[in-house]
């Protein structure tokens, strides 16, 4: 029987990054009280309107923003509702993401009176430079002590988030913040490349050429994927081994949220830019999704988008949230949902892309490359439209 992964959206920040191309920002905190009670309530529709969704829930996840700003009596009425509407699993993951010199004492207490048990760290990086550059307002040193104090609280699971390509990040101040990051003993990693689109300040900024958020300091692509090839490689050797493009995690501590997502597993997204993927009592697909804008939540909360999604679109998902993980994807499992026409259609896309030496296999198991990982975009897209391509009715 399946379970229920459950994530809230909390898009209150203290300052915004300028690398941040969330739906999230600095609001007043009197909003705060009317939001949770949103959430609240979509809670609840979504136990009456969605009766086949299943009850017990095995994985929480806080993301945001910044859900440790939470007052403690608005984070406890988040998890007294959950409970109230679902059966949560004595063994259930609980996340909650926190900014580092942003999780006040009585906000540590009220997550571990919450049940939570694994705490994400946007760090970011441990190079005080590079993290004033982008907004943090944080330093190493605040950020390894908060590091502490939640593992000193009996919170030992623990991860810490760096990105790849930061303004005056070098070679040598990457490896810096990788060393800090194993040191502070973390059981999980997650490494991201920066984007550049035009959802940030910052990548508008490398967009039209402008310098005020330190555009013209971003390392090339070139060195980002350098310095990406080589957290993988140092992460590895300190028993953080890779299992998905962007995530580390020594053996047992993977996230068991995440997973769901790219296992094509239910989990019911709230609040404000959260998107849920449902199986429901009939066997379809159901995809929700909500207003990126905040006054447009609260005023009329809820999910503004429904649709069914039909057998292309999770074939499609399958592959492409499937190959993002190292492990890659089951050629059976395929075959089983899907059946043995429609996993024929990608052949020819697969056997290109193993000649490229972007795909590899082994036995029934398609997984993507290390220089696949590097170009996963690229290869995704080749993954869209293989069905409306071929025969109609097909699938």
């Amino acid at each position: 029987m399946d379970t229920l992964g459950i994530y809230i959206s909390v898009p209150f920040c203290r300052s915004k990054c300028t690398y941040c191309n969330f739906a999230s920002g600095v609001f007043p905190s009197s909003y705060m009280g009317q939001y949770v009670e949103r959430v609240c309530e979509d809670l609840k529709e979504a136990v009456e309107q969605y009766s086949g969704i299943p009850r017990t829930v095995d994985t929480v996840y806080l993301g945001g923003g910044t859900p440790s700003l939470l007052p403690p009596d608005l984070l406890r009425s988040l998890f007294t509702t959950i409970r109230e509407h679902f059966l949560v699993a004595n063994n259930a993951e609980i996340t909650i993401e926190c900014a580092p010199g942003q999780l006040a004492g009585d906000a540590l207490d009220s997550m571990l009176e919450s049940g939570v048990n694994r705490v994400s760290f946007g760090v970011q990086s441990f190079i005080d430079q590079e993290a004033k550059a982008t907004g943090r307002l944080h330093t190493r040193a605040i950020a390894l002590g908060d590091i502490r104090r939640v593992q000193g609280a009996g919170i030992r699971r623990v991860n810490v988030d760096l990105i790849a390509g930061l303004p005056h990040q070098t070679p040598a101040s990457w490896n810096e913040s990788l060393a800090v990051l194993i040191d502070s003993g973390v059981d999980h990693a997650s490494i991201y490349m920066l984007e550049v689109d035009d959802a940030s300040r910052l990548g508008r900024e490398v967009l039209s050429g402008g310098a005020r958020y330190f555009a013209p300091a971003i390392p090339s692509d070139d060195a980002i994927a350098d310095m990406y090839a080589d957290a993988i490689d140092v992460l590895a050797a300190n028993g953080l081994a890779q299992y998905e493009i962007s995530n580390f995690a020594r053996s047992g501590e993977e996230s068991v949220h995440n997973m769901k997502y790219w296992l094509r597993k239910p989990y019911l997204g709230l609040g404000v830019d959260a998107h849920s993927m449902l199986r429901v009592e009939s066997g379809e697909v159901i995809r929700l999704e909500t207003t990126d804008d905040l006054n447009g939540y609260l005023e009329s909360p809820g999910w503004d988008g429904q649709r069914i999604s039909d057998l292309r679109e999770q074939l499609e998902e399958a592959w492409f949230l499937g190959l993002r993980m190292n492990a890659g994807v089951n050629l059976r499992d395929m075959e089983a949902e899907f059946g043995r026409e429609s996993l024929e259609l990608y052949k020819p896309i697969t056997n290109e892309l193993v000649a490229e030496e972007l795909l590899e296999t082994n036995h029934d198991q398609i997984a993507l490359t290390s220089r696949g990982r590097l170009l996963s975009n690229e290869v995704f897209v080749r993954f869209l439209d293989v069905v409306e391509a071929a025969e109609p009715a097909t699938v």
